[in-house]
This record gives structure tokens, sequence and C-alpha cells, in this order.
């Protein structure tokens, strides 16, 4: 078994020997298993247990336990005490969400600290059988049926290789105890349903239930690069970039999905998309992390942490008017008496367009420029005092332009960063 790991270690994940590897040391079978096969190949570990505190007793005991185990491999060991129930609380998600965001931050956190190569975490073919039975009752894309890979963003499945049968019987090969959780029999979440009663079934109908969707898993998951070429060449046809998506290429749901695939969207928001071209122009969809614009002609996303970079202006008197542009403007500068700041567009904002005699509200002049409710949303003004001078990337205004009679310019231009 051991060389079995080391043969998928080197062909699916490739990790230097002198490498740093922190081991999610929970105490169970599985983690057990991987801190001691990753001992017996031969890497360097530290392992970080997690205390959630939501067994009581229980929770103390797999940290006692993890700290003997550690003692016994002189393996060093670090422990993190969480209040899982009280975050579970303030963020408003499950307890289960919590623990899981809880424990990969601290674990990222000590990959960086640490400049460890990676976290390995304990996952084998019955879990990732499991993964793909959950993402398919969820109503996944094609990436969701690829289930668990062996290495991503900085996590390693070193067990994947393996059934939960193979790693028991490694176990009492060794004489190795382990500590279970009680929580594992319970009903209360939907994981456990498939693990005791689904897969059963599946199994009492054909015992290589597991080897048979891992297998499926893995054919999927290896023709995932190929897919990825046509999506992205179909992008390519169809006008769809990163942030932008035309309502001709609403035909196909699967590109749909694919656009919105980590944006954190549901499946009831994407049907509600597909039939975009029909609904009014500035509704919004909102997940967690973006948002979707219902423009003219296209849906426009953008992440909602987005902070739109102030533009730095500098300022100089100059003799004449030279260099041009949308980042460039002039002004009479003995008509401009109070400092002059830059901010973002208000509602109700107003200016007089250059060439213009009348105001205009900014909203309407972006509007009539084909700017979309997000680009307007980041659009910044150069005031003096409460009047706006320049509408930045745009149009100054009137009232301050340069005429015969100005004896001062001041030239006014966005600093490149």
């Amino acid at each position: 078994m051991i060389e079995k790991v080391r043969t998928y270690i080197d062909r699916e994940i490739g990790l230097d020997s002198n490498a740093l590897i922190l081991i999610a040391l929970s105490g169970g079978a599985d983690s057990t298993a991987l801190l001691l096969v990753m001992k017996e190949l031969g890497y360097t570990l530290q392992a970080l247990h997690c205390n959630f505190h939501l067994r009581g007793d229980e929770s103390d005991r797999d940290q006692h336990f993890v700290e003997e185990l550690c003692k016994e491999q002189n393996v060093p060991l670090s422990v993190r005490h969480f209040q899982t129930e009280e975050v579970a609380k303030e963020r408003g998600i499950s307890i289960e969400m919590a623990a899981r965001d809880l424990r990969y931050d601290w674990f990222r956190e000590e990959m960086k600290a640490r400049k460890a190569f990676c976290i390995a975490v304990a996952h084998h073919r019955d879990d990732q059988a499991e993964t793909m039975l959950l993402n398919l009752l969820r109503g996944t894309g094609l990436r969701g049926l690829a289930g668990m890979q062996a290495k991503h963003e900085g996590i390693i499945r070193p067990l994947l290789c393996l059934s939960r049968a193979e790693i028991l019987q490694y176990l009492e090969s060794r004489g190795q105890s382990f500590v279970t959780d009680s929580t594992n029999s319970e009903r209360t979440y939907l994981r456990n349903h498939l693990r005791l009663d689904v897969i059963p079934l599946l199994q009492s109908i054909n015992p290589a239930a597991i080897e048979h969707l891992c297998l499926a898993s893995d054919n999927v998951r290896e023709s995932i690069p190929y897919y990825i070429k046509g999506i992205e060449a179909t992008f390519k046809e169809q006008g769809i970039t990163t942030n932008t998506f035309p309502f001709k290429a609403l035909e196909s749901r699967t590109l749909l999905h694919e656009w919105l695939s980590d944006k954190g969207f549901n499946r009831a928001q994407e049907e509600e998309m597909m039939s975009a071209s029909n609904s009014q122009v500035g509704k919004v969809w909102l997940s967690n992390s973006h948002s979707v614009l219902r423009d003219r002609d296209a849906l426009i996303v953008s992440s909602l942490s987005k902070q739109t970079e102030k533009p730095q202006i500098r300022q100089e008197i100059v003799s004449q008017i030279e260099e041009t542009g949308p980042n460039v403007a002039y002004f009479d500068a003995d008509l401009l008496t109070n400092p002059i700041e830059v901010r973002l567009v208000r509602e109700g904002d107003s200016f007089v367009p250059f060439g213009m005699k009348g105001r205009k509200l900014v909203s309407d002049y972006l509007t009539d420029r084909k700017l979309n409710r997000f680009e307007k949303a980041e659009q910044f003004v150069a005031v003096c005092g409460d009047e706006i001078i320049w509408l930045i990337g745009h149009r100054s205004d009137n009232r301050y332009k340069v005429t015969d009679a100005t004896k001062r310019i001041l030239k006014l231009s966005v600093v490149k960063s």
C-alpha cells in the first residue's frame, strides 16, 4: 500500500522530498493513516489539529489522542481552538460551513507562515464517490462530476488512490488505534445520509459501486482540459469575455454555467438569466461574492469585493494647451477658487458638458455614452468646491474652459500607476 501511495504521489502530485508538508490531523482513521504513510515515505511533516469544541469531552479526547500520537511519531504538532458555533451565528452560515472555513483559513495561514509546500488532507476513494454523488444531487456541472483533485491550490490528497477498507487494513496491520467521531453516525448532514444509506444500497446492487463511481470521476477529470479548450474557443467565437455575456450566447445553458462557475450563483438564478433578454434593463442578480447586471444587450458581472482605485491627479500651470486626450483636461485657473478634489460620482450630480450651455445629469450623460450601471458607479469626478469641473476620462465642464481671456492655464492629468 505504501508503494501504491508513493506511485500516486509521483504521478499525480509531485512532491519535493525535502519540502515541509502540513498534515491535517483529526485523529480519525483516515488522517492517522495519512500521518503514518507520509512519515514512512520520508517526508518532513508538521501536524495541524483543529479543536472546534462542538462535541464536548469528545473534542478534548481527540486533541489528547493527536498529541500522544505526534509525540510517539516525533512529529511537531500545532493545535488551534475555535468557537465554531459563535462564528457560524456571526456569519449567518451553517456550523459545518463555519468549521470548514475556519479550518482551511488557518491551514493556509500556517502554510504561509511556515513556508510549507502544501497541506495534506486524508480524503480517499470512498470520499470521492460521496463527493461525486453529493455534487450530482446538487445539479452540478462537469467539474462537479470530476470530484476532488489530487492537488489543487496548495491542498494535496495523497490517499485518493486508496479505499477506506485499505486504510483500515493498513492501520490494523500496524496495530494503530484511532478515534471515531460520533457525529459520523448521525444523519444530520446529507453526506452522512449518502455514506450510511445510499452507498450501501448501491453496493448491494453492485459491490464495485464505489470503484466504478470513482472511475467515472477519473474519466471526467481527465476530460476537463479538453472541455476547457472547447469552452474557451466558443467563448471567443460568441464574444463572451470575463465580464460580459452577450444575449446571443444565452441559447447555451452550458456556456452560461461555465461563465458563472466560480461566482456563487445558484441554478434558479441561472434559469432567470437564461431569459434575461426578456427582463428589464437594469435588473441585478446577487450571490455572496458577485453581482450580474442585465444591460442593453449583455449580462455584465462584477465582484462585490472589488474596490475601484481612486485616480491620482497631477495639477500644473502651463503656458498653452498641448497634450490632449480623455485623461487630460485644461481650465482657466483663475476661475477655480477652491481646492480641487477627486471623488466618486453621486446621485443627482450634474455639470455643463464642454461645448454646451445647459446642465446635464452625469448619469444621463454616461447613459448617452452607453456606460452600464456598474461603470457609472465607478465613475470619478474632479470637483472644485461643490461644482464638478471634470468628468474624469470623459469631458470637462464648459464653465471653466480656457478662452482668449485666460491668463493662467491649469492642466489636470491622471497619473498613470
